[in-house]
């Protein structure tokens, strides 16, 4: 089997296993059988499997941001009146890092997290796109959270009046502080016990915390133990061996959503300012919905335009280029959806521009191709030195085009760059969409080139 037979064979099934993963969630049509309409109902698969007793599920579907899908949008302050002046803004940047690992550990997409500073009010916007429960997500991004662990110990009233009354008097429960607080946990997550299965969550403190949690476990074993969150309580686990290590994994019965829950208040720590919610607005989806639409549309005539072009202009060549970029536009999708891409109307914005940029190799190369047929070179060697010479164009044009798009993405938060969601949105449908392109407009279109494209075609296109 040659190599461009094998080429052309892994192209075929990364096309036909991309088509069904960007297939609709559902999609529903009738067939016309005679006597009875038989109604089929197609979709893209949705993955379940057990991992280590977890049961994972896995959806393909599109991630849509908060101006297309909707969501909520809160405003808060923070009270920096006890804070010198001069560490105020490392203060509110701390909070805002803290909010924003909240949102992320919620499994929000893509939210967004901006100070703002006006009137010497010192105030963070928080967007959530697509929450489904927005009284849960506004408790968890307005809370303070300052995370203690205290004692319960339980001692008898003094001076009893009688044996009798010893024996049925109830303790007093005295709550005692520890020492231990949020400050000290280094992080939670949840696991799952490997006997039963069930969701546990897992602690694990810091160094100075590990030597608090040794001293409280080994003294006060078989007590209880409460974790509080702004001094309201979360839960009262038993201590029941002395851990010295540690790391402790609290155990209860759990369901998955109810561990998730409480590591992620865990994980929240102690914000360095408290803080308050000024306003909170239920975005709606409709406005996004109608422009995601008109660009969904602007889109799909781009891409008919280039092909009719390449088309029109190129004839066979054209055709094949444009196979080659409706595998483009099935793999983007596909990506999409693996990779949980958050669609933004930005986003949207950089796939429409990534298509006219992915047929720019294709012209390069048949261009390069029309010269060398032209001076007699034939066609197995025009076709080779076509994409040979004009590869060094097209490395350099989309070399370009991927450092501005990681400039937009900022992958390492440095704050001298764009920190905007929606602008990470754009560079990275646009990344995505260069280094597709690229694979694309050389492999695909050389494969089929060489599998489809007969030399005497060519032959006698240059003679004309």
């Amino acid at each position: 089997m040659s190599k461009t037979l094998r080429n052309f064979i892994f192209i075929v099934l990364i096309t036909i296993f991309g088509a069904v993963i960007a297939l609709p969630e559902s999609l529903t049509f009738s067939l016309p059988v005679p006597g009875n309409e038989r109604t089929i109902t197609i979709g893209s698969p949705v993955i379940n499997f057990n991992l280590g007793g977890r049961q994972i599920t896995k959806k393909f579907e599109f991630k849509r941001g908060l101006d297309i899908q909707g969501g909520m949008q809160v405003v808060l302050r923070a009270d920096v009146s006890n804070i010198a002046e001069q560490d105020r803004l490392s203060a509110l940047e701390s909070a805002r890092n803290i909010i924003l690992r909240r949102v992320d550990l919620y499994g929000i997409a893509e939210p967004t997290v901006q100070t703002a500073m006006s009137n010497n009010e010192y105030r963070l916007i928080v967007e959530l796109p697509g929450v489904s429960n927005p009284q849960e997500a506004l408790s968890l991004v307005g809370q303070t959270a300052l995370l203690d662990f205290r004692l319960f110990d339980q001692t008898l009233p003094e001076e009893p009046v009688s044996e009798d009354a010893t024996a049925s008097a109830e303790p007093l429960i005295q709550l005692v502080e520890t020492g231990l607080t949020g400050q000290q946990l280094k992080r939670s997550t949840v696991d799952f016990d490997p006997n039963t299965g069930e969701p546990v969550v897992f602690l694990e403190f810091s160094e100075e915390g590990r030597e608090i949690f040794a001293q409280v476990t080994s003294d006060h074993t078989g007590e209880m133990l409460g974790i509080f969150l702004d001094g309201s309580l979360l839960m009262a686990p038993t201590i029941n061996t002395p851990i010295v290590d540690g790391r402790a994994t609290i155990t209860g019965g759990f369901t998955i959503d109810e561990a998730k829950q409480l590591s992620i208040q865990l994980n929240a720590g102690a914000l360095p300012v408290p803080i308050e919610v000024l306003e909170q607005r239920t975005i709606g989806a409709s406005l996004g919905q109608d422009s995601v639409e008109k660009s969904l549309m602007a889109g799909l005539v781009g891409l008919g335009l280039v092909m009719l072009f390449m088309i029109l202009y190129y004839g066979v060549k054209g055709i094949l280029a444009s196979m080659a970029l409706i595998v483009y536009a099935i793999l983007t999708i596909a990506i999409y959806k693996t990779m949980g891409v958050t669609l933004t109307l930005p986003g949207i914005a950089g796939l429409i521009l990534s298509i006219g940029m992915a047929v720019d190799a294709n012209i390069l190369i048949f261009e390069r191709m029309k010269e060398e047929l032209r001076v007699g070179k034939p066609f197995a060697v025009a076709m080779e030195l076509g994409f040979g010479r004009a590869w060094d164009s097209i490395k350099d044009a989309n070399l370009a085009t991927i450092i501005t798009s990681l400039i937009l993405i900022n992958p390492f938060n440095l704050s001298f760059l764009n920190t905007s969601g929606l602008v990470r949105g754009f560079g990275i449908t646009l990344l995505i969409g260069v280094l597709l392109s690229l694979f694309t407009g050389v492999v695909v279109t050389r494969t089929l080139l060489r599998l489809f494209l007969k030399p005497n075609y060519h032959i006698a296109k240059a003679k004309e």
